[in-house]
């Protein structure tokens, strides 16, 4: 158990450098397709066949962020129960904390964009906090640093 509760923290932190990286990856293809002469419209980002490049970088970032992680992240609070590891549970359970606030930024920020300013901020202290609370699996009950 206390691998798994390990393994979870490491993907979880692992998972949030993929997200930054396939939001990169729409954004700057988004900026290319429009540099091309295409316009963005609703319309088109609604559409089954929006086709800009880099594309399925939101979609990417949207199924990674609002169902992998989230489920990943109840998943090691489980394990945390399970495995009695020292601290564990309390990691783990404010790492799902962070996670569902982040959800909440995310979706909330299609309407209020500067929230996409904490998104990001907390997206850093996600990866921090499911690198550091997979050390308890080695470590136990140690100090923040």
């Amino acid at each position: 158990m206390r691998s798994a509760y390990q393994a979870l923290g490491h993907t979880i932190a692992g998972l949030v450098a993929v997200q930054a990286a396939v939001i990169a990856f729409a954004v700057m293809g988004l900026w290319s397709w429009v540099r091309d002469g295409h316009d963005l419209t609703t319309g088109q980002v609604k559409a089954d066949n929006f086709d800009s490049t880099g594309a399925v970088g939101f979609a990417l970032h949207s199924v990674i962020g609002m169902i992998v992680i989230p489920l990943l992240a109840i998943a090691m609070l489980v394990v945390a129960f399970r495995a009695g590891i020292d601290g564990g549970t309390k990691w783990a359970g404010m790492l799902l904390g962070a996670v569902v606030l982040q959800v909440a930024l995310g979706v909330l920020g299609e309407d209020l964009p500067a929230l996409g300013l904490l998104h990001g901020i907390l997206a850093l202290g996600i990866a921090w906090l499911g690198w550091h609370a997979a050390s308890f699996a080695v470590a136990g009950e140690h100090s923040l640093v």
